[in-house]
């Protein structure tokens, strides 16, 4: 049943990102920079992310029977250039099994991240890292890798939404409560969430003095 959900999952995704990406209108290609300045990323988007999200999230373990429970994130995100940024989020969540077990978890994960089309409304994006997953209390820690997609749309100068899904697996079979055949822990988490773009301190100085504009590029001399 768990396999059938993430499969089909997966298909909606893809089908949501295929479906947005050649939604983009003739207007919105028109907005974006001819000559690769990146202008778009400077007036929507910025260097300085504060995120958030808030989703479900599932294990895959040694029982039968896992339920989908409460995942919730916040973090920040710093832009090398607009198609890469390294982001560091804290994650709180629970993963049970019914009629077994219902445990609360929290993860701290390290990413780099690419934004496929930064001079875009909408743009998918990927990530992947490493982080330490603990159980509550800190009773128990351990290390693990993590990867996922998600597509972003910018609904105005400096906000965006986004919807993504990661995989996380742990270097440990005991996340479950049990120890069971030679294969480690992973769960999954599915979120909805929000992206603020922030550090310039007004709309003139979003785009850089160095990057040409159109006004740069073509000035007006006067005789």
């Amino acid at each position: 049943m768990i396999l059938y959900l993430k499969q089909s999952f997966t298909v909606v995704f893809l089908c949501f990102c295929f479906s947005q990406a050649n939604s983009q209108t003739k207007s919105e290609i028109n907005k974006q920079p001819k000559d690769n300045s990146h202008a778009f990323f400077y007036q929507y988007r910025a260097n300085n992310v504060f995120t958030a999200a808030v989703g479900t999230a599932v294990i895959n373990g040694d029982y039968q029977d896992p339920l989908f429970e409460f995942y919730g994130q916040v973090g920040y995100k710093r832009y090398i250039n607009p198609y890469v940024n390294v982001n560091f989020t804290y994650n709180k969540f629970n993963l049970a099994h019914k009629n077994i077990s219902n445990n609360g978890y929290m993860s701290f994960d390290l990413n780099v991240e690419s934004t496929i089309m930064p001079d875009s409304f909408f743009t998918p994006f990927i990530f992947a890292g490493a982080g330490v997953n603990a159980s509550n209390y800190f009773t128990a820690t351990d290390m693990k890798i993590q990867g996922g997609i998600g597509v972003e749309y910018i609904v105005m100068e400096d906000f965006g939404i986004k919807l993504f899904t990661d995989y996380n697996h742990t270097f440990s079979d005991e996340l479950d409560g049990k120890v069971f055949g030679d294969a480690n822990d992973v769960y999954w988490r599915i979120a909805f969430g929000v992206n603020y773009y922030f550090g310039r301190t007004n709309k003139k100085s979003k785009i850089p003095s160095d990057v040409p504009t159109i006004i740069n590029s073509n000035p007006i001399i006067h005789n």
